[in-house]
């Protein structure tokens, strides 16, 4: 489990079918453990003191954003939430629901209005003033509906994590709240 809190930015060393390299030398996860990598849940296979591998199988690559990644993208990462630490995001799990696409990125003043669209049939997961993991950053949307919302990115956040080189068009990973989609469930009965 994760919290949405990126802990650290990587970047990207390889990525080929089947394995990710990434760069990060505040973040050196020993192999077996968990890092969210722009969202998605992946196990380390091997680390050195700055890089950090993992394997991707066909339905990472095809159900995430990850295939887009090119050797320098940057990528935020988060070590699985160890009992005791702090819940400072929302739950999320690491399995991506869908893809979106950046659809508006606009600088006001400090702050940064980030606009996601997406299949309107996940619209059911998201709740004005709710939460939303985007490539792995937890996040409070508004202006829900139809297939997309908005979020008001903070200067901290900009600055911290991937958002900065996002740009209209670019595919990110999203995945909807828990407890969301288990009321969905249980209301679908």
């Amino acid at each position: 489990m994760f919290t949405g809190i990126v802990r650290a930015l990587g970047e990207v060393v390889e990525r080929s079918p089947r394995r990710l390299v990434v760069a990060s030398p505040d973040l050196a996860p020993p192999p077996g453990a968990s890092v969210a990598v722009n969202g998605v849940c992946l196990t380390v296979t091997g680390s050195s003191g700055r890089e950090t591998v993992m394997d991707l199988s066909a339905e990472t690559i095809a159900r995430t954003a990850l295939g887009d990644l090119r050797p320098g993208d940057p990528v935020n990462l988060e070590p699985a939430l160890r009992v005791g630490d702090e819940l400072g995001g929302h739950l999320l799990l690491g399995h991506v629901d869908t893809v979106g696409k950046v659809a508006l990125v606009e600088r006001k003043g400090e702050d940064v209005l980030l606009g996601i669209a997406f299949a309107p049939r996940y619209d059911a997961f998201l709740a004005d003033k709710g939460s939303v993991g985007v490539d792995g950053i937890s996040l409070t949307p508004f202006a829900v509906g139809d297939g997309a919302f908005r979020c008001a990115i903070v200067p901290y956040t900009w600055h911290h994590t991937n958002l900065s080189r996002r740009r209209v068009g670019d595919r990110v990973n999203l995945e909807f709240d828990i407890l969301a989609k288990y009321v969905h469930k249980w209301r679908e009965r």
